[in-house]
């Protein structure tokens, strides 16, 4: 009899209930990252003369069906709770998956930042019938190898599956409900984005030195990131959101723990978002990637980011906000000011993007440190707002490296500003669309980066951060300087030489500038619409 009790009590303590797992609400992220497994083995199985042209293909297949299934998603999510705004989604996965209004729409956005990236890497008409990525990374740069291997027009196919793992990765992060899946997901991200940075054909060895420096200092902030999670751990007990914010409002452990798993936390993700003082990274990979990289990236690491830092803070970390909201008051002051007027000495246009890049990471903080979650008299809560400025800026930023990647010498890309200067005369269109991008930047009214900032401003106005939207507003006004410095450079300067030499895209570039003009413009003009599905969006799930 004690020996039946015993096996029962045995047999009990070893079963492991599986956890319940809602496939289909997480059909997107199943989506890509299949069409990434797929497009590993097709690099291993088509003939090498075809694997471009199917991987770009099968890329862009994969990624419209996950924005399908997304839109089919966003329209089957049921509110939870009550109150002024209400919460739509649900949470699944053991608890590790939140498919909620921000993750949703976050996926829809990344997934076309996505398809506008993969038309960018399968340009080839630029640079003599090749893409820009090398034929092999692994033969060094000058060599006889790489000349030999440039002869034979040998491409690499594999840059449409990593695309694709980052992207998966970038899904994830934003709908990661515990630190562990972050964590993953922050991972899944990064490592492939290494990689693709130091793949440039042209440029090589500052391509590797980028994407070196990248990965070093991505390593750091994994590190940070992950020894964070480890003293939250310890402090709540667990890695879950909704538990760690149960902890926290009971104030139960040491404070001293919390505040440095929080701190250590919020190291990991401001590098992700290129916030000083942790931006070291930017300039440099923004300039040594290649281009369409660097626009892939540009737009989809920072959304994936700030979607994942507004989760955490606001779910976890909301009890302890008059702790942590100090922290990022004074990073977005810093972040923006440094931006803005480090951006005017710079005569490199990746690297003015770059610094332009660190300037909008401090005016999403203005957003974020409002920490409004009610309804203000925009309507719009901190998430919402942030949502809509990731958004006008995502389409701005893809856009304006699309443009660069068009205006070339004999070396490559002409990035020196001095090279664009008579731009106008040569291409009218081209440089009205690189300046309406700028214009969006500056937050030029009649354009979605006016509607952004006024959008975190007025959150953070309504959060009582009033001083930090006056200071996004001065900064903004010196940005302002630059930008349109450079727009006169274009259409008013004398062209230096023979001036810019503009090259002829095929449709898949040509595309990619228009749909960001377009959307630069709609969301300035018209951005009801979109300002809408952000308010409905703009709650996370608990």
């Amino acid at each position: 009899m004690l020996a039946s009790d015993l096996a029962t009590t045995v047999q009990a303590a070893t079963t492991v209930e599986s956890p319940s797992i809602h496939y289909a609400a997480i059909a997107p992220i199943l989506v890509v990252l299949g069409t990434a497994v797929v497009g590993v083995a097709l690099e291993a199985a088509l003939p090498r003369h075809r694997r471009f042209t199917v991987q770009a293909v099968v890329a862009a297949l994969g990624i419209v069906a996950a924005f399908a299934t997304t839109v089919w998603i966003a329209t089957g999510l049921d509110p939870v709770g009550d109150g002024d705004v209400t919460a739509r989604g649900e949470i699944t996965a053991a608890g590790a998956i939140a498919v909620d209004g921000p993750a949703v729409f976050t996926w829809g956005l990344l997934l076309v930042f996505g398809l506008l990236g993969v038309m960018l890497f399968s340009e080839r008409r630029l640079d003599s019938g090749l893409s820009a990525f090398t034929g092999q990374a692994a033969a060094a740069p000058g060599s006889s190898d790489e000349r030999k291997v440039t002869q034979m027009r040998i491409e690499h196919g594999e840059v449409f599956p990593l695309a694709l793992f980052a992207l998966g990765g970038m899904m994830y992060f934003a709908c990661a409900n515990d630190l562990i899946g972050a964590f993953i997901a922050l991972e899944v991200l990064s490592l492939p984005l290494y990689v693709l940075c130091g793949l440039a054909r042209r440029r090589r060895l500052l391509s590797q030195e980028a994407a070196m420096k990248y990965f070093l200092l991505g390593a750091f902030s994994s590190a940070f990131f992950l020894y964070g999670i480890a003293l939250t751990y310890g402090y709540a007990g667990s890695f879950n959101l909704a538990e760690i914010d149960a902890a926290v409002s009971s104030q139960i452990g040491s404070s001293n723990l919390l505040l440095a798993g929080m701190a250590l936390i919020a190291v990991g993700l401001l590098f992700k978002v290129a916030a000083v003082p942790f931006h070291a990274w930017t300039p440099d990979v923004y300039q040594g990637a290649p281009t369409p990289v660097t626009a892939f990236m540009a737009a989809g690491t920072k959304v994936a980011a700030f979607v994942i830092m507004l989760r955490i803070f606001f779910v976890a970390f909301g009890g302890a906000r008059w702790d942590w909201a100090p922290m990022i008051w004074g990073i977005a002051i810093v972040t923006m000011f440094f931006g803005a007027i480090v951006t005017i000495a710079q005569t490199d246009v990746k690297r003015m993007l770059a610094y332009s890049s660190i300037a909008h990471a401090g005016f999403l903080l203005v957003g974020f440190a409002g920490a409004y979650e009610g309804a203000s008299a925009a309507g719009l809560t901190s998430v919402s707002a942030v949502l809509f400025y990731l958004t006008a800026y995502g389409f701005a930023v893809i856009g304006a490296f699309a443009v660069v990647t068009l205006v070339r010498d004999a070396g490559g890309e002409a990035t020196h500003l001095g090279r664009w200067a008579g731009l106008g005369k040569e291409s009218p269109l081209l440089a009205s669309a690189f300046a309406i991008f700028l214009l969006s930047f500056a937050g030029i009214p009649l354009t979605g980066g006016f509607i952004g900032k006024w959008s975190v401003f007025a959150a953070a106005w309504s959060g009582d951060a009033w001083p930090l939207a006056v200071c996004g507003v001065v900064a903004s006004v010196i940005a302002l300087f630059f930008y349109i410095r450079v727009v006169v450079l274009m259409f008013f300067a004398e062209p230096q030489g023979e001036g810019p030499t503009v090259a002829v895209p095929s449709l898949l570039t040509s595309s990619v500038v228009v749909v960001a003009v377009a959307v630069t413009i709609v969301l300035g003009v018209v951005p009801g619409p979109v300002l809408e599905l952000v308010q409905q969006a703009g709650v996370f799930v608990r």
